[in-house]
């Protein structure tokens, strides 16, 4: 039996397998009038048919808590009756089809308000629809605007919109809701020195800078239902410490398990493991399976169930990681984009008869060549 199609059960929610699909911005939402930042039939068709492909658990992409949490204009959000509405046909969409539907839940901090990745990806002025971005602190993402250091009241009312999201979420049908605390958006620029020069509460010890991800994580938690998950996305290290030629002190894997073990205390169930984000010249040497490390750290130091992500493509590969105990998922992003049946053909490869909807499998299992 494949690993990678075992069913995996969190709390009393039963996932398929351990194919999943990575949260991965579109920029395709209205970004402005009433249908502002609401899923489109664009989000429709891309989200159902990677369950249509066998996803197990297919994620909607970083939603912002308030308008000024997007990363771009044309993010989507879940601070309105409008855009809960258009994302219920969504999840009703992935259950059809046998997968369980996830949201991640985001504000982008100090990296938002810019333009589409495609077109410049600079930062968009008020006069261009854009807003001054937030965060812990009056330090700039390399490029983008100096963003408003955030008042302890402040503080508090984003924890409070985190809260109000995921309530939106759950009455919307999504089955399982991330707090999205890396890639440098605001929680991870809370929990990292190298964006973090806060003298309060919130800032300086470990123990101040992880204080707001768990007081997000423990609103979340307090609406989300006690038999359902709630996921955290982190990213493991800034990329910064492991470079000897670097002299900024930078978040790390060893504080990565620490706050794991907060994380789990508090109830999150599963930690989904990425890296990088904080800085723009971070030295990051990608390959095959080089966010897999820091999963396989968490998960044996911490005891929390981890997924995995980062150049994750074969068949094999997804299967080795989960048979051998680095991780309890596998997270896909491009490789879902360039193929959105990735899933039903590793099934084929590892000799599992995939889940086809109904209305192709009566056809496809019926050819024998």
């Amino acid at each position: 039996m494949s690993s990678l199609f075992t069913p995996f059960t969190l709390r009393s929610l039963q996932i398929p397998n351990r194919v999943w699909m990575s949260p991965m911005c579109m920029y395709s939402a209205a970004p402005e009038g009433p249908d502002t930042g609401a899923p489109t039939d664009f989000h429709l068709t891309h989200l159902a048919s990677r369950a249509a492909g066998g996803a197990g658990l297919v994620m909607a992409e970083a939603t912002g808590v308030r308008p000024d949490g997007r990363i771009s204009p044309w993010d989507l959000g879940l601070w309105n009756d409008r855009q809960q509405e258009a994302f219920t046909r969504i999840t009703e969409a992935i259950k059809a089809h046998g997968a369980v539907p996830a949201i991640q839940l985001a504000h982008a901090g100090r990296k938002a308000s810019v333009d589409k990745p495609w077109l410049s990806d600079r930062y968009l002025t008020e006069d261009e629809n854009g807003w001054q971005p937030v965060a812990p602190s009056p330090v700039a993402y390399d490029g983008l605007a100096v963003p408003h250091e955030l008042s302890v009241k402040e503080i508090q009312q984003l924890v409070r919109d985190f809260a109000d999201s995921a309530r939106r979420a759950l009455a919307a049908g999504f089955q399982v809701v991330e707090v999205h605390g890396a890639h440098g958006y605001l929680i991870n620029s809370f929990l990292s020195p190298a964006s973090n020069h806060r003298t309060d509460a919130y800032g300086g010890s470990f123990e101040n800078r992880i204080r707001f991800a768990l007081e997000v994580v423990d609103a979340v938690r307090a609406v989300w239902p006690e038999d359902l998950p709630v996921f955290f996305r982190t990213s493991a290290t800034d990329w910064l410490t492991e470079n000897p030629e670097d002299t900024r002190e930078g978040w790390t894997g060893e504080n990565t398990v620490r706050l794991a073990k907060e994380l789990h205390a508090h109830g999150v169930d599963l930690l989904d493991v990425s890296t990088g984000g904080m800085v723009r010249d971070a030295k990051i040497v990608a390959g095959p399976n080089y966010q897999v490390p820091f999963a396989a750290q968490a998960r044996n130091q911490a005891g929390i169930p981890t997924a995995a992500i980062g150049i994750i493509t074969e068949p094999q590969q997804a299967e080795e990681i989960i048979a051998s105990g680095k991780a309890d998922a596998v997270f896909l992003g491009r490789e879902l984009l360039r193929n959105p049946y990735w899933a039903q053909n590793a099934a084929l490869e590892l000799g599992v008869e995939p889940r086809w909807p109904d209305q192709y499998a009566y056809v496809v299992k019926r050819r024998k060549h």
